[in-house]
Protein backbone atom coordinates (compact mmCIF):
# COMPACT_ATOMS: atom_id res chain seq x y z
CA UNK A 1 0.00 0.00 0.00
CA UNK A 2 2.91 2.42 1.07
CA UNK A 3 4.58 1.63 -2.41
CA UNK A 4 1.30 2.32 -4.12
CA UNK A 5 0.85 5.78 -2.63
CA UNK A 6 4.62 6.52 -3.43
CA UNK A 7 4.33 5.53 -6.77
CA UNK A 8 1.23 7.40 -7.28
CA UNK A 9 2.21 10.78 -8.13
CA UNK A 10 4.52 9.70 -10.66
CA UNK A 11 1.38 8.04 -12.48
CA UNK A 12 -0.45 11.03 -12.73
CA UNK A 13 2.67 12.82 -13.97
CA UNK A 14 3.13 10.38 -16.60
CA UNK A 15 -0.64 10.09 -17.28
CA UNK A 16 -0.80 13.81 -17.56
CA UNK A 17 2.05 14.61 -19.83
CA UNK A 18 0.69 11.61 -21.82
CA UNK A 19 -2.54 13.26 -22.72
CA UNK A 20 -1.01 16.98 -23.39
CA UNK A 21 -2.12 18.51 -20.14
CA UNK A 22 0.80 18.12 -17.79
CA UNK A 23 2.98 21.68 -18.31
CA UNK A 24 -0.15 23.68 -19.26
CA UNK A 25 -1.80 22.58 -15.55
CA UNK A 26 1.38 23.09 -14.42
CA UNK A 27 1.76 26.77 -15.76
CA UNK A 28 -1.32 27.81 -14.74
CA UNK A 29 -1.26 27.01 -11.23
CA UNK A 30 -0.22 30.43 -9.09
CA UNK A 31 2.45 29.93 -7.16
CA UNK A 32 2.30 31.82 -3.83
CA UNK A 33 5.23 34.42 -3.27
CA UNK A 34 8.14 34.59 -0.97
CA UNK A 35 7.70 37.31 1.28
CA UNK A 36 10.99 38.69 1.95
CA UNK A 37 11.28 39.97 5.99
CA UNK A 38 11.71 43.79 6.24
CA UNK A 39 11.54 45.75 9.29
CA UNK A 40 8.20 48.06 10.54
CA UNK A 41 7.25 51.09 9.19
CA UNK A 42 8.13 53.14 12.50
CA UNK A 43 11.51 51.55 12.39
CA UNK A 44 12.32 52.68 8.50
CA UNK A 45 11.21 56.01 9.33
CA UNK A 46 13.55 56.72 12.17
CA UNK A 47 16.76 55.49 10.41
CA UNK A 48 17.51 58.59 8.46
CA UNK A 49 17.25 60.61 12.04
CA UNK A 50 19.03 58.25 14.14
CA UNK A 51 21.70 58.32 11.59
CA UNK A 52 22.32 62.09 11.25
CA UNK A 53 22.02 62.22 15.15
CA UNK A 54 25.09 59.28 14.85
CA UNK A 55 27.15 61.20 12.48
CA UNK A 56 26.48 64.65 14.23
CA UNK A 57 27.77 62.61 17.72
CA UNK A 58 30.97 61.30 15.94
CA UNK A 59 32.00 64.78 14.23
CA UNK A 60 31.53 66.07 17.91
CA UNK A 61 33.93 63.41 19.40
CA UNK A 62 36.59 63.35 17.21
CA UNK A 63 37.14 67.41 17.29
CA UNK A 64 35.20 68.36 13.47
CA UNK A 65 32.68 70.08 14.94
CA UNK A 66 33.59 72.76 17.55
CA UNK A 67 31.54 73.52 20.12
CA UNK A 68 31.27 76.96 19.11
CA UNK A 69 29.83 76.16 16.15
CA UNK A 70 27.28 73.44 17.21
CA UNK A 71 27.29 71.77 20.52
CA UNK A 72 27.28 67.79 20.91
CA UNK A 73 24.04 66.05 21.02
CA UNK A 74 24.91 64.79 24.50
CA UNK A 75 25.53 68.61 25.42
CA UNK A 76 22.33 69.80 23.78
CA UNK A 77 20.12 66.39 25.69
CA UNK A 78 21.88 67.87 28.64
CA UNK A 79 20.28 71.54 28.27
CA UNK A 80 17.16 70.51 27.33
CA UNK A 81 16.62 68.38 30.59
CA UNK A 82 18.00 71.52 32.62
CA UNK A 83 15.71 73.47 30.90
CA UNK A 84 12.74 71.45 31.31
CA UNK A 85 13.39 70.76 34.88
CA UNK A 86 13.55 74.05 36.18
CA UNK A 87 10.11 75.22 33.79
CA UNK A 88 11.64 77.43 31.29
CA UNK A 89 11.14 74.98 28.69
CA UNK A 90 7.49 73.98 29.64
CA UNK A 91 6.26 77.08 30.17
CA UNK A 92 7.81 78.63 26.47
CA UNK A 93 6.34 75.89 24.78
CA UNK A 94 2.94 76.85 26.64
CA UNK A 95 3.26 80.37 25.41
CA UNK A 96 3.89 79.34 21.64
CA UNK A 97 1.86 76.63 21.51
CA UNK A 98 -1.10 79.25 22.22
CA UNK A 99 0.25 82.04 19.70
CA UNK A 100 0.21 79.37 17.28
CA UNK A 101 -3.32 78.17 18.26
CA UNK A 102 -4.88 81.49 18.32
CA UNK A 103 -3.13 82.44 15.15
CA UNK A 104 -4.37 79.08 13.37
CA UNK A 105 -8.03 79.51 14.50
CA UNK A 106 -8.19 83.46 13.23
CA UNK A 107 -6.27 82.07 9.95
CA UNK A 108 -7.97 79.58 8.97
CA UNK A 109 -11.35 80.91 9.81
CA UNK A 110 -10.60 83.85 7.24
CA UNK A 111 -9.12 81.09 4.63
CA UNK A 112 -12.62 79.27 4.85
CA UNK A 113 -14.76 81.88 4.41
CA UNK A 114 -12.72 83.19 1.43
CA UNK A 115 -12.05 79.76 -0.13
CA UNK A 116 -16.03 79.05 0.08
CA UNK A 117 -16.75 82.37 -1.41
CA UNK A 118 -14.21 82.51 -4.30
CA UNK A 119 -14.56 78.38 -4.93
CA UNK A 120 -18.37 77.96 -4.81
CA UNK A 121 -19.21 81.87 -6.37
CA UNK A 122 -17.92 83.27 -10.42
CA UNK A 123 -18.37 86.81 -8.69
CA UNK A 124 -16.17 85.71 -5.68
CA UNK A 125 -13.38 84.45 -7.51
CA UNK A 126 -13.41 87.37 -9.73
CA UNK A 127 -13.03 89.97 -6.55
CA UNK A 128 -10.80 87.67 -4.51
CA UNK A 129 -8.70 85.15 -5.87
CA UNK A 130 -6.02 87.14 -8.15
CA UNK A 131 -5.88 90.16 -4.83
CA UNK A 132 -5.14 87.10 -2.53
CA UNK A 133 -2.47 85.26 -5.49
CA UNK A 134 -0.79 89.17 -5.19
CA UNK A 135 -0.40 89.68 -1.43
CA UNK A 136 0.78 86.10 -1.00
CA UNK A 137 3.55 87.03 -3.00
CA UNK A 138 5.14 89.59 0.00
CA UNK A 139 7.33 88.02 2.05
CA UNK A 140 6.27 87.72 5.87
CA UNK A 141 9.31 88.81 6.71
CA UNK A 142 9.22 92.31 4.78
CA UNK A 143 5.62 92.73 6.91
CA UNK A 144 7.09 92.29 10.23
CA UNK A 145 7.84 96.39 10.25
CA UNK A 146 4.30 97.06 9.01
CA UNK A 147 2.89 94.60 11.94
CA UNK A 148 5.15 96.40 14.68
CA UNK A 149 3.72 99.72 13.65
CA UNK A 150 -0.07 98.66 13.26
CA UNK A 151 -0.44 96.35 16.37
CA UNK A 152 2.52 97.81 18.80
CA UNK A 153 4.83 95.06 19.95
CA UNK A 154 2.97 92.90 21.92
CA UNK A 155 0.90 89.53 21.63
CA UNK A 156 -0.42 91.04 18.52
CA UNK A 157 1.67 90.74 15.79
CA UNK A 158 2.98 87.69 16.41
CA UNK A 159 -0.30 86.00 15.97
CA UNK A 160 -1.33 87.88 13.17
CA UNK A 161 2.10 87.14 11.56
CA UNK A 162 0.76 83.56 11.98
CA UNK A 163 -2.72 83.65 11.09
CA UNK A 164 -1.46 85.40 7.41
CA UNK A 165 0.93 82.45 7.33
CA UNK A 166 -1.85 80.01 7.75
CA UNK A 167 -4.43 81.43 5.63
CA UNK A 168 -2.56 81.68 2.04
CA UNK A 169 -2.04 77.54 1.93
CA UNK A 170 -5.26 76.80 3.13
CA UNK A 171 -7.06 79.13 0.76
CA UNK A 172 -5.51 78.19 -1.97
CA UNK A 173 -5.82 74.22 -1.37
CA UNK A 174 -9.46 74.19 -0.97
CA UNK A 175 -10.31 76.80 -3.19
CA UNK A 176 -8.16 74.39 -5.97
CA UNK A 177 -10.10 71.72 -4.40
CA UNK A 178 -13.44 72.77 -4.93
CA UNK A 179 -12.73 73.68 -8.21
CA UNK A 180 -11.45 69.94 -9.20
CA UNK A 181 -14.88 68.48 -8.06
CA UNK A 182 -15.66 65.85 -11.33
CA UNK A 183 -18.52 67.89 -12.90
CA UNK A 184 -20.23 64.28 -13.70
CA UNK A 185 -20.73 64.20 -9.22
CA UNK A 186 -22.72 67.69 -10.00
CA UNK A 187 -24.49 66.65 -13.02
CA UNK A 188 -25.49 63.37 -10.65
CA UNK A 189 -26.39 65.86 -7.76
CA UNK A 190 -29.10 67.73 -9.94
CA UNK A 191 -30.33 64.27 -11.82
CA UNK A 192 -31.47 63.54 -7.87
CA UNK A 193 -32.93 66.78 -7.50
CA UNK A 194 -30.02 68.19 -4.95
CA UNK A 195 -30.50 72.14 -4.73
CA UNK A 196 -27.85 74.56 -4.65
CA UNK A 197 -27.47 74.44 -0.52
CA UNK A 198 -27.92 70.34 -1.58
CA UNK A 199 -25.16 69.96 -3.88
CA UNK A 200 -22.67 72.00 -2.07
CA UNK A 201 -23.17 70.26 1.34
CA UNK A 202 -23.46 66.72 -0.26
CA UNK A 203 -21.64 66.34 -3.24
CA UNK A 204 -19.16 69.54 -3.26
CA UNK A 205 -17.92 69.94 0.27
CA UNK A 206 -17.48 66.09 0.68
CA UNK A 207 -15.56 65.96 -2.51
CA UNK A 208 -13.21 68.32 -1.61
CA UNK A 209 -12.36 67.61 2.07
CA UNK A 210 -8.98 65.42 0.77
CA UNK A 211 -7.64 68.61 -0.71
CA UNK A 212 -8.78 70.66 2.00
CA UNK A 213 -7.09 68.25 4.56
CA UNK A 214 -3.63 68.18 2.41
CA UNK A 215 -4.15 72.35 3.09
CA UNK A 216 -4.78 71.80 6.74
CA UNK A 217 -1.08 69.89 7.07
CA UNK A 218 0.54 72.52 4.95
CA UNK A 219 -0.76 75.13 7.17
CA UNK A 220 0.18 74.14 10.61
CA UNK A 221 3.54 73.50 9.26
CA UNK A 222 3.31 77.44 7.75
CA UNK A 223 2.32 78.46 11.26
CA UNK A 224 5.33 76.94 13.21
CA UNK A 225 7.82 78.41 10.40
CA UNK A 226 5.83 82.00 10.50
CA UNK A 227 6.38 81.97 14.38
CA UNK A 228 9.73 81.38 14.14
CA UNK A 229 9.84 84.71 12.44
CA UNK A 230 7.11 86.18 14.93
CA UNK A 231 8.97 85.33 18.09
CA UNK A 232 12.04 87.73 17.36
CA UNK A 233 10.21 90.19 17.39
CA UNK A 234 10.44 91.52 20.90
CA UNK A 235 9.64 87.85 22.45
CA UNK A 236 9.59 88.12 26.59
CA UNK A 237 8.05 84.05 26.42
CA UNK A 238 7.82 81.11 23.94
CA UNK A 239 10.51 79.41 22.71
CA UNK A 240 11.88 82.21 20.24
CA UNK A 241 12.75 83.75 23.72
CA UNK A 242 14.90 81.00 24.26
CA UNK A 243 16.66 81.17 21.37
CA UNK A 244 17.32 84.73 21.28
CA UNK A 245 19.02 84.34 25.18
CA UNK A 246 21.15 81.52 23.60
CA UNK A 247 22.07 83.62 20.54
CA UNK A 248 23.10 86.81 22.97
CA UNK A 249 25.14 84.49 25.26
CA UNK A 250 26.55 82.21 22.03
CA UNK A 251 24.95 78.89 23.68
CA UNK A 252 24.67 76.42 20.64
CA UNK A 253 23.00 74.03 22.42
CA UNK A 254 20.18 76.45 23.99
CA UNK A 255 19.37 77.12 20.29
CA UNK A 256 19.46 73.64 18.78
CA UNK A 257 17.56 72.54 22.38
CA UNK A 258 14.47 75.37 20.68
CA UNK A 259 14.76 74.16 17.10
CA UNK A 260 14.23 70.72 17.81
CA UNK A 261 11.21 71.52 20.10
CA UNK A 262 9.75 73.94 16.88
CA UNK A 263 10.41 70.32 14.84
CA UNK A 264 8.82 68.08 17.19
CA UNK A 265 5.74 70.15 17.85
CA UNK A 266 5.11 70.59 13.91
CA UNK A 267 5.91 66.85 13.52
CA UNK A 268 2.93 66.20 16.52
CA UNK A 269 1.09 68.79 14.69
CA UNK A 270 1.31 66.85 11.36
CA UNK A 271 0.47 63.68 13.35
CA UNK A 272 -2.41 64.82 14.44
CA UNK A 273 -3.63 65.89 10.78
CA UNK A 274 -2.72 62.65 9.37
CA UNK A 275 -4.92 60.48 12.13
CA UNK A 276 -7.83 63.15 11.31
CA UNK A 277 -7.63 62.14 7.53
CA UNK A 278 -7.64 58.62 7.84
CA UNK A 279 -10.68 58.81 10.03
CA UNK A 280 -12.45 61.13 8.20
CA UNK A 281 -11.18 59.55 4.58
CA UNK A 282 -12.46 56.26 5.76
CA UNK A 283 -14.54 55.70 2.83
CA UNK A 284 -11.69 56.93 0.17
CA UNK A 285 -9.76 53.91 -1.83
CA UNK A 286 -6.77 55.38 -1.83
CA UNK A 287 -3.22 54.12 -2.92
CA UNK A 288 -0.92 54.44 0.04
CA UNK A 289 2.09 53.05 -1.37
CA UNK A 290 3.76 49.83 -2.44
Amino acid sequence: MTQQLADAPERVRDDSSRAGTGPALVSIIPRKPRRSWSPPRAVRRGVGPVLVVVAWHLFSVTGLLHPDVLAAPLDVLSRGTSLWSDGQLPDAILASAKRVLVGFVIGGAVALVLSLLAGLFRLGEDLLDSTLGMIRMVPWVGLIPLFIIWFGIDETPKIALVALGVCFPLYFNIYGAIRTVDSQLIEAGETLGLGRLGLIRHVILPAALPGTLVGLRYALGTAWLALVFAEQVNASAGIGYLMNTGRDFFQTDVIVVCLVVYAVLGLISDQVVRLLSKVLLSWQASFDGK
